[in-house]
């Protein structure tokens, strides 16, 4: 007998402990066959949705809670959805990632599902731990973060038959669930928006190449510069920019070309932060002769002087997306059904007022509003 069914003495003249709510009570209350409401619970797909609904209601009613150990013997199933973070990247700091991992855990939690997560130093240690959690069945299927064009994560678990879900996209998506915030669109709609308030020189910091969300970006960048008739030579595209740092030198290339850029478009907040130290060290003032638009949301844009104009990602609500899509697609649903599409949300801010003035070639510089 486990711990959690073994009966406590009660003290004489304490209150009674509760009798623990069985699988059995449950289909009682509903008129259902135990094993139908067992069959439910475990999300077997042989039951329909709305009878798995109505079961995990009453059960949730009636403060029903499986034993794990039992139940993990009995379905072959941890019943824990699995991360597995690369703590060795350049931008591997994220502010908002306790936002991310809350929304993963609180939607597992309704499904009395735990979230596993573990570290890894590179990619080669990434996959390693994805195969070992996999050979030692503590997870039943993985949330796979910042997805490559070409990801070995991706092959492992297609040739190991294990449940994953993506958050982002990839170049080959065969069998793949995923889960995506639009940065493409947000890349073409701030373009849009700098196009609007006269900019023509529109210079592009870009991310790792490696991953699908900057070529996303890039083709976002220049479908929205050509569809302005707005030129997009290779000098005003700088890619593979990271860090701070990484952004401060970005930028500093860009704004010491011949014919610099009056705007900047950065695919990533931690580049455009880099990008403020540059324009400083440049003798340009961000929000007066040099407009700046990003993309994240995380906290350190709405503290940078002036604050930053972002398109920001609510990771809470991505966290509990991919979390109820990984449980579909662990009780059978096909990954062809399970791919949906967010919008990042713009936070207007004083970096991309319009500017001072911005060089016109049809004439002298012209005072904008």
């Amino acid at each position: 007998m486990t711990t959690e069914m073994r009966q406590v003495p009660k003290p004489v003249s304490g209150p009674q402990r509760a009798r623990r709510v069985k699988i059995s009570d449950v289909a009682e209350a509903l008129g259902l066959a135990k094993g139908t409401v067992s069959r439910a619970l475990n999300g077997y797909p042989d039951i329909a949705e709305a009878t798995r609904l109505r079961v995990t209601r009453q059960a949730e009613r009636m403060g029903y809670r499986p034993l794990a150990q039992a139940q993990a013997i009995r379905t072959g199933r941890a019943r824990a959805l699995g991360l597995v973070l690369n703590a060795g990247r350049a931008d591997a700091h994220k502010p908002f990632l306790t936002d991310f991992l809350d929304g993963i855990s609180r939607a597992a939690s309704e499904e009395s599902w735990t979230l596993t997560v573990a570290t890894a130093m590179d990619e080669a240690d990434e996959v390693a731990t994805l195969a070992r959690l996999v050979d030692e069945r503590k997870v039943d299927g993985f949330i796979l973060p910042r997805t490559k064009l070409h990801d070995p994560r991706i092959d492992l678990l297609r040739e190991r038959a294990v449940p994953f879900i993506l958050y982002g996209r990839t170049a080959d998506p065969t069998g793949c669930a995923w889960f995506d915030i639009a940065g493409e669109e947000a890349m073409a709609a701030a373009i849009d928006r700098l196009q609007a308030a006269g900019h023509r020189r529109i210079g592009f910091i870009n991310g790792g190449t490696e991953y699908t969300y900057a070529r996303l970006r890039r083709d976002g960048f220049l479908q929205a510069m050509a569809r302005h008739g707005l030129p997009s030579p290779p000098e005003l595209i700088v890619e593979d920019v990271l860090t701070i740092p990484q952004g401060e030198a970005a930028g500093l290339k860009l704004l010491d070309l011949p014919e610099p850029p009056t705007a900047i478009l950065c695919a990533l907040d931690l580049a455009a932060l880099g990008l403020y130290r540059a324009a400083a060290r440049a003798g340009r003032r961000v929000g007066h002769d040099l407009a700046v638009i990003s993309y994240d949301g995380i906290p350190e844009a709405a503290t940078a002087e002036p604050p930053l104009t972002t398109y920001a990602v609510d990771t809470r609500a991505a966290g509990e997306n991919l979390a109820r899509m990984l449980l579909a697609r662990i009780r059978g649903a096909d990954p062809e059904t399970l791919r949906a599409l967010a919008p990042a949300v713009l936070i207007a801010r004083g970096s991309d007022r319009a500017p001072d003035a911005i060089p016109d070639p049809a004439g002298p510089a012209r005072q904008l509003a």
